[in-house]
């Protein structure tokens, strides 16, 4: 496992690792799947003009109503300073809060909706309505059941309650309680949490791994000790948050690349050899790619051969985060790297989360035995639920079929029938949609913005959660639905979520696919390295 005393990396670069031999054929490589090219179809050019036009109507009015709210004419429920600290430095700052107070308030009724049961394929909402315009909610003490679940990461349907299948977790729980309430530096490392390591290793076929009890500081937290000062970073241009806050924090140079284009990586890469460090035109101490296996927000599959080959070429380091990809992708879900048919001892950095594909909470940093030291998340934070930690270990054996079944690769197949089903199904129809055939993230573009509140609401009525998606979290011109389809999923299911998007796509006039090409720039072939044999 790794361990925060077992090597420092406060000088040089990461530690070269002897290649390791080629494991069996519980952890060998899978022939490679042929990638289906990403889809990035352009709107027709009406719909971006109505897209703009609409944006610049609910701003003109937004600034209408904030005129009236400074005459005393509409009441402002926003947060204000307070009239004797004027001179001070404002808390709050009008303009940032401008969107906020104008735009995302006429469509807030369509996030955080409190759910009351167990969030499956199917959960119960609990009804809200709002008196003040979405300013605040009060519930109406009714419960709207039966929803379909069309937004939870729950990808091969282990956030369940089965007694059967939980018994191992009951009697952890039995055994070690539900708290540690300790770091694992200090009284909080049980041998279950030592277990888990164990068997992420096994699982991903790499020598180590740690454990963490957040996916979001798995990345913001351990990225700084990886790399720091005199390092650079070169980053995809949509990576999720928690890599850019690492990034942040690390005090390392970041430079952003286009995404998956590999001229654009390729281009990034020369520079910073061939110019190094600002001003002192020092070599860099490390050169760290980050990458994740399936873009939360487009759907789409990493690069993952070339970027290899850009690595070796380069000498560079690579950190792939697989926090949608591990367990989803794979013949036997184990992520990209199987999915491509790669060795994942050629990945510097795994990382991934057991918030998605394994039912639970938390993350994991694996590959050689790297040293952490320097990592907050392991030094600092409460280590995980006992519970949380044998739910995780019942997924992944599930998976690998050690429980002597062979549940999890039926999971497994099922996700991949559902998705592939759903997109095609989606296509067909008429819809906008990005992303690779072999991810389960489906992105319906919805581009206008009276449209993302007016299908959440619609869709609800039909008894169909859905997770609607805009700026600042996608670009501006393009709010979507977000789909995410799991193992757990029946085929009715799926037909009924189908026909009503049919049905409303028709209504409310959202099917724009004219089967256009993409105008982003396609280069991966300008590139001057070879692809390993």
């Amino acid at each position: 496992m790794i361990r925060a005393d077992e090597h420092h990396l406060r000088n040089g670069t990461l530690k070269s690792h002897s290649d390791q031999k080629q494991q069996g054929s519980n952890n060998g490589f899978h022939q490679p799947r042929v990638r289906g090219e990403d889809s990035f179809e352009e709107a027709p050019m009406c719909v971006a003009v109505l897209t703009y036009m609409g944006y610049g109507i609910v701003i003109l009015f937004g600034y209408f109503r904030d005129f009236l709210r400074a005459v005393g004419l509409e009441k402002c429920h926003q947060a204000q300073e307070r009239e004797e600290q004027k001179d001070f430095v404002p808390l709050y700052q009008d303009f940032e809060n401008f969107y906020k107070r104008n735009l995302y308030m006429r469509v807030r009724d369509n996030w955080n909706r409190p759910i009351c049961s167990l969030p499956g394929p199917v959960f119960d909402i609990m009804e809200r309505v709002s008196d003040d315009y979405n300013w605040t909610f009060r519930l109406t003490g009714k419960t709207v059941e039966n929803v379909i679940n069309m937004g939870s990461y729950n990808y091969l349907g282990f956030a369940e309650n089965n007694v059967d299948f939980m018994k191992t977790v009951a009697d952890e729980t039995r055994q070690y309680g539900v708290g540690v309430c300790s770091t694992r530096q200090e009284l909080g490392n049980f041998s279950i949490h030592e277990k888990l390591e164990r068997l992420v290793a096994e699982f991903l076929g790499v020598e180590s791994a740690m454990a963490f009890g957040m996916g979001f500081a798995t990345n913001s937290m351990n990225i700084p000790a990886l790399v720091g000062k005199g390092c650079l970073i070169l980053s995809d241009e949509l990576n999720h948050t928690s890599l850019i806050l690492g990034a942040k924090l690390s005090g390392a140079t970041i430079r952003v690349f286009k995404h998956n284009n590999m001229q654009s990586l390729e281009k990034l890469l020369k520079e910073a050899i061939c110019s190094g460090q600002p001003r002192t035109h020092r070599a860099w101490k490390k050169i760290l790619i980050m990458v994740e296996g399936i873009y939360s927000m487009e759907g789409s599959l990493v690069r993952l051969p070339e970027i290899l080959a850009l690595k070796k070429k380069y000498k560079a380091y690579l950190f792939l985060d697989e926090a949608h990809s591990i367990g989803a992708v794979g013949p036997t879900g184990r992520g990209v790297t199987e999915h491509f048919g790669m060795d994942p001892n050629e990945v510097d950095v795994l990382m991934g989360t057991f918030t998605k594909s394994f039912g639970a909470t938390g993350g994991y940093i694996a590959g050689k035995k790297v040293g952490i030291i320097h990592s907050h998340s392991a030094v600092y934070a409460t280590a995980m639920s006992p519970p949380v930690v044998e739910q995780i270990i019942r997924a992944i054996k599930c998976i690998m079929g050690v429980d002597g079944t062979t549940e999890g690769q039926r999971r497994v197949r099922q996700l991949s029938e559902n998705m592939r089903y759903f997109r095609s199904r989606l296509k067909e129809m008429g819809f906008i949609i990005y992303g690779n055939q072999d991810s389960p993230v489906i992105p319906l573009l919805l581009y206008l913005p009276g449209k993302v509140g007016a299908f959440s609401r619609a869709m609800l009525k039909r008894k169909i959660g859905v997770v609607v998606v805009g700026f600042p979290a996608t670009p501006i011109t393009e709010a979507r639905a977000r789909f995410c389809v799991s193992a757990a999923h029946t085929r009715e299911m799926l037909d009924k979520v189908l026909q009503s998007l049919d049905e409303l796509g028709d209504h409310i006039r959202v099917k724009f696919s004219c089967h256009r090409p993409s105008h982003r720039q396609e280069l991966y072939n300008e590139t001057d390295f070879e692809l390993d044999s």
